[in-house]
């Protein structure tokens, strides 16, 4: 299965042409012509397109679950968009994009959801509007003024709370991978906080699902993999394979070293590596709960 490209964007702008949307929903007006963003060079600017915003929105949702279905089958899950369970604070407002469960249905428990995704995705590239659906493609997202996916602070602070309004709702919580999904590269300004994010276990990565966003150098991989640019479907397959197969726990607290040691010590006493960091994780939670 192909992965984000320039063709999928312009599948989106002809779909939404040709069922509901008018060209005014998708382009910007400038002059006697449209784009799908402002090129760069041009001194006006123009609002963003909020009714674009919400067709792409649930443009993305499905084609992401289509494309990661095939994975979830594998696994005997289900990939369900817009999945509500009150327990992890996902009501109606602020449903999971798309998550894979074991069960077939949008109202879920926490113990069936295996893995949460959140969808940061948008158009990438510019594009001109000709007439009658034609869509000329103009370059990649260097070549115009807007910041589409995971390039837009916003987003990158949206996912991360909700991320951490999860990890922080129950215990069940802890064991559920979250994934953030777009389709561009991060700002320099985000490469060191996704790595920390990752490594503190508030989120498993930032991934990209669009190998080739632009001509030019950017962003594919940071250090430590808190963002990380999929090549190709195998590749995407065996990351989200990991997150499934590895029994994985979130857990965050801050004592002081001697408690720490003192819960270390008695976790220890454990025979297998496994038990011991079961011990650990329930002595660590206890001690919060006090």
């Amino acid at each position: 299965m192909k992965l984000w490209n320039e063709n999928v964007e312009v599948d989106f702008f002809k779909k939404s042409l040709a069922s509901f949307a008018s060209v005014s929903d998708l382009f910007y007006k400038l002059g006697s012509k449209y784009y799908a963003y402002v090129p760069k060079g041009f001194a006006k600017g123009s609002p963003t397109l909020q009714s674009r915003n919400s067709l792409i929105g649930k443009f993305t949702e499905k084609w992401t679950r289509d494309l990661l279905e095939p994975i979830a089958k594998k696994y005997g899950l289900f990939a369900i968009n817009e999945v509500v369970c009150d327990d992890l604070g996902l009501d109606n407002k602020t449903a999971a994009d798309l998550a894979f469960c074991t069960t077939n249905e949008n109202i879920q428990k926490p113990q069936n959801i295996k893995l949460l995704f959140e969808i940061k995705m948008s158009i990438v590239a510019n594009y001109e509007y000709i007439s009658n659906n034609k869509i000329k493609y103009l370059g990649d997202y260097k070549t115009h003024k807007g910041n589409p996916s995971l390039l837009r602070s916003d987003s990158m602070l949206k996912a991360i709370g909700k991320a951490v309004n999860i990890r922080t709702s129950i215990v069940n919580a802890s064991e559920i991978p979250i994934i953030v999904l777009g389709n561009s590269p991060i700002t320099k300004n985000y490469a060191h906080k996704v790595d920390v994010l990752k490594n503190s276990g508030i989120l498993q990565g930032f991934l990209s699902l669009n190998p080739n966003p632009a001509s030019c150098d950017f962003i594919k991989c940071t250090i430590d993999k808190g963002f990380n640019t999929v090549e190709d479907y195998d590749q995407l397959e065996n990351i989200i394979g990991e997150f499934l197969s590895l029994k994985l726990y979130f857990f965050s607290s801050m004592v002081t070293n001697f408690k720490l040691g003192q819960l270390i010590e008695i976790a220890n006493q454990e025979k297998s590596y496994e038990a011991k960091g079961e011990k650990f994780i329930k002595l660590l939670r206890g001690n919060n709960e006090k």
